[in-house]
Parts: structure tokens; sequence; C-alpha cells
């Protein structure tokens, strides 16, 4: 064969032109391609294929090279559709899909079945339609009622697959945020972490909107996502192959290429969708917590009558969010524009050049077998054709609006992985919390830059213990007491000076900066602050949190004991007031505040631990019933650690821990008597130093009268 450009050197008549020969030229390569298409057009789709393999093997690349996002401080606020969303996803599908056995994977599967199908019947329909047309077209009667027989037969597959494939991914969204909601408790109520993350660490303020809200919203969206991605990527390849052998594969490629260079445009331009969806729900998160607090404090802020300043705060958290919610508007009616522009009429212009092609040119391979002819062959193939491009520019669209779904799903994804990132650091006692002007000095910050030992033991003893807050407020550098079995310990000193905090060290609340704890096994250890917790469920429960009505058929103890420890603190008769012992009421309203005690010292009993905490739980008792209360802890046996002021109380107990409020403390024996004849003498001091300028004035006057009787 002749070289192509060996043309232009030809002689040619008088009449040869340039276009003449640009037509030979054009005609040459068509006859060598024709020969060659098939060749070409595997080189096409294998090259194609190797260049979709490289990117997603450079994407596991950057996703196995990439750091971990709470790690580091460049990655730890990045929300974007890259390896590291690439990591923080794939960890937490190991959680919604832990192996092949699990009911997730199973329901997965199921769902796939349902979207090929579903494919499958998209592309019957599609020719069954263009016979129906071409039988109206060509007035064959007996073929249209045939395609409408079958196209109503058709129907009903079609709607159960359909219905099929919505309660699937439903049932996936549930399953999702039953696995991940079961996880994050698991992690949640362990090791007292809901105690640390709101206390020790700053990170998350809103961990119940983390919880309730933010994963449910993930799991909604990843269930979407899949039924968004899988059938879209299987119907446009299922509909790009039947259109290439309908349409020839040139056309297919050449209207790819076209959308395939719209949509990088289209994703060049697109905002970051999921960094705003993720400032969102943080702001929406932000407010939810403004209004807890409103709640929560509901009373102070009532008696300070400070509804105007949290009304501004409030107003200040919601127009915030209310602002950047505009802000989300406003930017996503331009994309809109231009993402509807591209999808829906320049992808549709080339869809009907691509539809065209049966019709102005001869298709070697057409489904039709070249039969192009008559009007009736001409209308089926482009119907049929027509119906395939739709759907498969509507997968194709529907995989470009789901980049925007993916955006948002990284944000959400951010949030969990926030959220699990901040319980593992609790766990392993590492926090990030902002720290008092104190911990600045070399002196403290070696203090908190320290761990202490927590050994397990009988007793409990403090061995050059630093009382640390979580701010980094040292109280005292270095605690060293003891308690034993028989030992009661009375804890007095002024406010703020490491009373309470030196119960949540003991509780295990509050991290060990220095020396070492021996503390006995958490069961042994009971603590009834001054406003005691009541708990959701029956009066029965009241007594027996946290133990459950299980385990107390266990302990072998029935609701007759219960009456009896009721009547020990004289209020057996709230089993009748309060309509029995299943009675469930909002305890914390329907009591009060001296009945609340009593029912925390009746729990008390009913436990009868080695140690119990007792954070001046007899402030809203007469002293009758505190005397009742002390007594029956000491004959069960329980050992007294006892934060009071109230000189009734010194009686009960046999050592003292007396902070002086500078860093400074003093661990002795008590002896009760003395303490009292002191305190009575101090008092009777105190009386008389008052008296003292009434006196003064007194002796002034008599003097006075004195000088003036002398002078008579």
């Amino acid at each position: 064969m002749p070289n192509i450009f060996s043309k232009l050197a030809m002689p040619g008549g008088p009449g040869t032109s340039a276009s003449a020969q640009a037509k030979l030229i054009l005609d040459e390569l068509i006859v060598r391609y024709s020969k060659n298409r098939t060749t070409i057009k595997r080189i096409v789709i294998a090259a194609l294929l190797a260049s979709t393999f490289n990117q997603i093997r450079n994407t596991i690349k950057k996703a196995k090279r990439a750091r971990p996002a709470s790690k580091d401080p460049k990655l730890k606020d990045k929300v974007e559709v890259d390896a590291v969303f690439f990591q923080r996803l794939t960890r937490l599908l190991k959680i919604v899909i832990p192996g092949i056995r699990s009911k997730e994977l199973w329901l997965l599967v199921v769902h796939s079945g349902f979207l090929v199908f579903r494919t499958i019947l998209s592309v019957y329909i599609a020719a069954l339609d263009g016979r129906i047309v071409s039988a109206l077209v060509r007035g064959k009667a007996r073929d249209f009622i045939v395609g409408i027989i079958w196209w109503m037969a058709v129907a009903l597959p079609a709607t159960y697959t359909n219905s099929m494939l919505t309660y699937m991914q439903s049932k996936l969204a549930i399953q999702f945020r039953t696995r991940l909601t079961n996880f994050i408790h698991d992690q949640y109520l362990t090791d007292m972490t809901f105690y640390a993350v709101g206390n020790l660490d700053d990170r998350i303020k809103n961990a119940d909107q983390l919880i309730t809200i933010d994963v449910m919203k993930f799991c909604t969206s990843l269930s979407s996502l899949y039924s968004n991605l899988a059938k879209p990527i299987l119907d446009v390849f299922i509909y790009n192959w039947q259109l290439t052998r309908n349409v020839g594969f040139e056309g297919v490629f050449a209207a790819s290429f076209m959308v395939q260079i719209s949509s990088l445009a289209l994703r060049k331009l697109t905002p970051p969708f999921g960094k705003m969806v993720a400032e969102e729900q943080r702001l929406e998160g932000e407010f939810r917590f403004t209004h807890s607090r409103l709640i929560e404090n509901a009373e102070e802020i009532a008696l300070f009558r400070g509804h105007q300043i949290e009304k501004t705060i409030l107003d200040r958290n919601y127009f915030g969010l209310i602002r950047h919610v505009n802000r989300i508007f406003r930017m996503r009616v331009p994309h809109g524009m231009l993402e509807d522009f591209i999808i829906k009429y320049f992808w549709g212009a080339c869809g009907l050049v691509l539809c065209s092609v049966p019709v102005f040119f001869e298709i070697p391979e057409a489904a039709l077998g070249g039969k192009m002819g008559d009007l009736g062959s001409r209308t089926e193939g482009f119907v049929t054709n027509r119906r395939l491009l739709m759907s498969s520019s509507d997968a194709f669209g529907r995989i470009m609006y789901s980049y925007k779904e993916i955006n948002e799903l990284a944000g959400y994804t951010s949030r969990v992985t926030q959220l699990l990132d901040v319980f593992e650091d609790v766990k392993k006692g590492q926090y990030d919390k902002r720290l008092v002007s104190s911990a600045s000095t070399d002196e403290h910050a070696k203090v908190l830059a320290g761990r202490g030992r927590i050994i397990e033991s009988e007793n409990i003893e403090f061995n050059e213990v630093p009382i640390v807050s979580p701010n980094g407020d040292v109280l005292v550098e270095k605690l060293t007491f003891h308690v034993k079995p028989g030992m009661h310990l009375l804890i007095v000193g002024p406010n703020g000076c490491g009373k309470s905090s030196l119960f949540r060290i003991l509780g295990g609340l509050w991290p060990v900066y220095g020396g070492t704890l021996y503390r006995p096994n958490h069961k042994d250890i009971f603590y009834i602050p001054q406003r005691p917790y009541l708990s959701l469920g029956t009066l029965r429960d009241q007594i027996l949190y946290p133990d459950t009505i299980e385990d107390m058929h266990k302990r072998g103890v029935t609701d007759d004991d219960l009456l009896e420890i009721l009547d020990v603190v004289q209020i057996k008769g709230i089993v009748e007031r309060e309509g029995g012992w299943d009675q469930e009421k909002e305890w914390t309203l329907a009591l009060s505040g001296g009945d609340k005690q009593r029912i925390a010292m009746a729990r008390l009993f009913y436990h009868s631990p080695r140690y119990a905490i007792l954070d001046e739980c007899t402030s809203a008792v007469s002293m009758d019933i505190e005397k009742i209360m002390y007594t029956h802890a000491t004959k069960l046996g329980i050992s007294l650690l006892t934060v009071s002021h109230r000189p009734s109380l010194w009686q009960y107990h046999n050592y003292i821990l007396q902070y002086d409020g500078q860093g400074g403390y003093v661990f002795t024996k008590l002896d009760a008597e003395k303490r009292l004849a002191l305190q009575e003498e101090k008092n009777a001091i105190e009386h008389q130093l008052q008296e003292m300028p009434k006196m003064q004035t007194r002796l002034e006057e008599l003097l006075a009268l004195k000088a003036t009787g002398q002078k008579q």
C-alpha cells in the first residue's frame, strides 16, 4: 500500500486542489483504520484499563504513606477527598463490616445482586421500548400489542427490584449505625472515657451530638453512597458496552472523552463541601451544647436573672451557624447551574450526536445488522440508543453528583474518626487540655509531665501523690496519708484546696501525675456526693444502683430487706407514698433534698463496701438522722472518708486530713472530744473578741463619767 503522504507529491490535473488532496488522505486513513479497527479498539480499551488501574494503585500508595490524621497537625482539621479520607473511611468500614460472616457484608451482597438485576432489566426495557415504537411506526398491531404485554409483564420484577433497593439501602444504614454505635458505646462507657472526654480533654465539647447525630448521618450517607456509586458505575459499563455494539466504538469513545473533560472541569470547580459540612456539624454541636448548659444550670441562671446574657450567647451561636449555612447555600447556586449545564445540556447534546451515528454512518457491528434503510428500523435504533444513552448519561450524572456526596461523607467521616481518636488518646492518658497560667512554671510543668503508679491493695494509701486539677493547677505537690479498714478519716479545709480532687484521683477519674497510689478494687469503694445521682427507673433501682434486680436476687436480697434498710434511714413509708417498688418517676424532681440523701445512704447500706467516700452527704438531713446514718455505717464495718465542716461529725472519725489552702496539709489522729473542747474555746474567744469593741466603748464611757465626777 503506498504511503499516504506520497499522494501530495503525485501530479494532479489542473482540477486537483488542496481540498481534494486532503480528502484523499482522509479516505486513506479511514481505509487503514477500518482494516486495523479491532486492534486499535483493543489497544485503547487496554490503555484505559491500565490508566484506571494505575490511578487506583497510586491512591492506595498515598493512603499507606499518609499518617493518621490525629497525629499530624497539618492533617488534623483537613476534610478533603484524599488519601487521609480513604484511610479514615477504611478504619470505619472495618468497624461497620467486621468480616465476611457479618450480616452487613451479606446485606451488601444481596443489595449488589438487586443492583445488577436492575441494570439488566434497564437494558432489556430499552430494547423493548425500541421494538414497541418501531412496531407503532410500521403499523404492525400484533407486534405492538405483544410489546405492550411484555412491557406490563416486566413491570412486576422492575417495581419489586426498585422497592427492594430502597429497603436494602435503609436496612444497611440501620445495620451500619447499630454496629458503629455499639462500638462507640463500648469505647465511651469503659475506663471512665465518658468522664475524661468531658472533663479532662478540650477537643470535644459535644460528644452526645457526635454519637447520636453525626454517626447517624455518616451511616446514612455511607449506605446511600454505595447505591449511588455502585449501580451508576455498573450502568455506565453495561450501557456503554451496548451502545458500542449499536453505534460503534468511535462514537462512544468520542462522547466519553468529552464527558471526561467536562467532568474534570466540574470537579475542579466544585467547592469544598466536605469541609463545609464538617464545620456545619461543629457549629450545630456548639449550638446544641449551649442549650444543654442552659437546661443544666437553669436554676442558677434564673436566680441571677442571667437570661439576657444567655440569650445573647445563644443568638451568637445560632447566627454563626446560620451565616455558615447561608454561605453554603449561596455557593450551591452557581455550582448547581454549572452542574446542570454540563450534565443535562452539554452531555445531552453529545448524546444526540451519538444517537445520530447509525443514521448518517454505516456501523459494521450494529446490533440491527446494518438494516437501517427503512423508517421503522431507524426509529427502533434511535429509540433504543436514545434510551440507553439517557440511562448512561443519568448514571454518569449520578456519579458526578455523588462526588458532592463523597465530600459530605468526608465531613462526617472526619467528625466520627475525631471522636474515636479522642477516645483512644484519653484511654492512654493523653489529654489535650487548656492549662492555667501556673502550669507554665518549670516546677509545675515537671509535675504534669510525670505519671505515678497505681497498685491494687486492701488499703488506701497516697505516697507522695500530687493533687493536680485537669487544667494543670497543682493544689498539693506531694500528698501522703493512709486509710486502713477500721479507720475513719475526716477531711477538712477551705474551698478549692483539693478535698474533692483527692476523691476523683482515688476513684480513677483523674490521672496520677506522680508518686504511688494504693487503692482497692472499685467495687470496694462507694461514693456519695452532696447531690446524689438518681437514675432512670423504678424506686427499687434507686437503692440498687448500679446493680440491677437480677444482681439483687443473686445476692439473696429481697424487697423486705430493702424495706428494712429504708427503715434504718426512717423513710420506710416512701414505698407506699410513691406507689410501690416498681413505680417509675423522674426521681430527681419527685423527691426532696433530704429524701435524696437518705436514698443515697440506703444505697450505701445495700452495697456495704469496704470504704465509703461521703462528700457533704448529710447536709440536708437533721442531726438525729445523721447520727443514725453514721452509726449504722460503722456497725456494717464500713471505713468512712468524710468531707464536712459540721463539728457534729467529728465523733465518728479517728483520723483527720486538714488542708491549709496554700498547698500544705496535716494528717494525724483525731481526738474528737479534745477537738470539740478546743472548738468551743475558740468560739468563746472569738465571741469575746467580737465583744471587745463594745467593752472598749463602755470602758471609755465609764472613764469619762469618772473624770466628770472628779471635776465636780
